[in-house]
């Protein structure tokens, strides 16, 4: 088993996977070195350096805050959303960061915390470089680390391997589609039980059911919390939530209004933006595959509970398994990161696992899976990265809207063929890539291109 869906789904805080739960984790990673060497109760000074898009757009996606913590011993999945900022407040204004939670030293913010606008390290978009110094000045560990996508990172030496994830193999390693469709024909299995098969070599089935189901209510919760939670989002565009209002007024319709098509995807809508406007907040959110894209899953998860007939847990569990299993695809094919192939990355490819995932769990054959999975990306190749002022917010909340409708028209229309197709999954994949690849770098979340330097600075209609 290369990569396991936990991997894919872990539960963290906003508002970025890429530039929030990564440095966190990386910071965290650099400590445990220290730690485990020996050499923490020696460290006098500590600088960390941010690079490339981690620098451009890290202040607006708490790249900063996230840093601090993690040096504090803090991880993405344990801390409390609601102590994060006031912890790093408190580390600039007393000028002091305690190391692992143990071992006080001084900080200085603009001394020991360094954004590098300008240069870019060379494996990756999203690298930063810790440094711990010794009292007499000397070096006592450096180390690069590149937050990958998704809240992966890989050190420098590891970084041509992190694809390879857990060494242990299940019963049907796959990294293309056509490996994957093919253990699943040739053995009579879904997706799903490819998945589960794999992740029972890691860990006893009745502990994967219950992860799974965990992650599916802390979605759920998050929608939940979003649709209570009002008021102005944090970062200074003075974008306000607006899931509250849409719900109140999806709530006051009648059932046949909301069952309709209009009212159906407006719930859709309604899902997706609540879970981003909590993950803008900086709020408790599932990675899926990034914070960025966190809520495509969640809706049309709910919309799976909500608006289909027969729905239940075993559809829960598998819609989550596919959804896995083809976001695996993307992380071994090609990128989930929108810093280096732009939001094609990430809410493209959160579309194509939703309408997937969804179209398994209807009844869809794996031709017809396999069709909606590529109609999903296909329709956001060359989809760019420009958050205005580096915030997850602008487009990116009303993005993940359209992600999740689209995923649920792709599911409906590859169950209305017969799942005959011209393009692959692994050739929309490889070609996702490619465009990536082609993209100028202020389109790939550096907020130097786009909305991000094209808004228009006139009163709001």
């Amino acid at each position: 088993m290369s990569i396991s869906v936990f991997e894919l789904f872990s539960i963290g805080i906003g508002p970025s996977s890429s530039h929030t739960v990564g440095p966190m984790r990386a910071a965290k990673a650099f400590i445990d070195q220290l730690q485990n060497q020996g050499l923490l109760e020696r460290v006098h000074e500590l600088k960390t350096e941010l690079y490339g898009s981690l620098a451009l757009t890290g202040k607006g996606h708490g790249t900063d805050i996230a840093i601090l913590n993690g040096l504090e011993g803090k991880t993405p999945h344990e801390i409390l959303p609601e102590q994060a900022v006031p912890r790093a407040q408190a580390i600039c204004n007393e000028h002091q960061i305690i190391l692992n939670g143990t071992h006080p030293i001084s900080f200085d913010r603009e001394k020991h915390l360094l954004f590098h606008y300008t240069q870019v390290l060379p494996l990756h978009a999203n690298g930063m470089r810790f440094t711990a110094y010794a009292a007499d000045g000397s070096i006592l560990l450096t180390d690069v680390y590149y937050s990958i996508g998704g809240g992966f990172i890989t050190d420098e030496k590891h970084f041509n391997d992190h694809n390879k994830g857990n060494e242990t193999d299940g019963p049907y390693p796959f990294d293309t589609a056509k490996e994957l469709l093919e253990h699943c024909s040739e053995n009579n299995i879904s997706i799903s039980d490819v998945m589960m098969a794999n992740e029972t070599a890691l860990r006893p089935e009745a502990e994967v059911r219950e992860r799974i189901l965990t992650i599916a209510r802390i979605m759920r919760e998050c929608i939940e919390r979003g649709c209570q939670h009002s008021g102005i989002l944090p970062g200074g565009l003075n974008v306000r939530r607006r899931a509250p209002e849409l719900y109140k007024k999806l709530n006051n319709q009648s059932t046949t209004q909301n069952h309709s098509h209009a009212g159906i995807m407006n719930w859709l809508n309604l899902y997706a933006m609540a879970v981003n406007e909590e993950n803008a907040a900086g709020g408790r959110v599932v990675t899926a595959p990034t914070n960025g894209t966190a809520g495509v899953i969640p809706a049309v998860l709910n919309y799976y509970r909500n608006f289909c007939d027969g729905a239940n847990e075993k559809g829960i569990i598998d819609f989550l398994l596919t959804a896995g299993a083809i976001a695996i695809l993307y992380k071994k094919g090609a990128s989930i990161s929108a810093a280096e192939v732009g939001c094609q990355g990430e809410v493209g490819v959160a579309c194509s696992m939703a309408a997937g995932a969804l179209t398994a769990v209807l009844g869809g054959t794996l031709a017809q899976i396999e069709n909606a999975a590529e109609i999903g990306m296909e329709h956001h190749l060359g989809l760019t990265c420009d958050p205005i002022g580096g915030l997850v917010q602008i487009p990116c909340i009303e993005r993940n809207a359209m992600g999740a409708v689209q995923a649920v028209n792709t599911t409906h229309l590859a169950l209305m063929e017969d799942g005959q197709h011209k393009v692959s999954l692994d050739a929309v994949i490889a070609t996702m890539l490619q465009t990536g690849k082609d993209m100028k770098t202020t389109y790939k979340e550096t907020s130097q291109g786009g909305l991000a330097i094209n808004k228009v600075n006139q009163p709001e209609c």
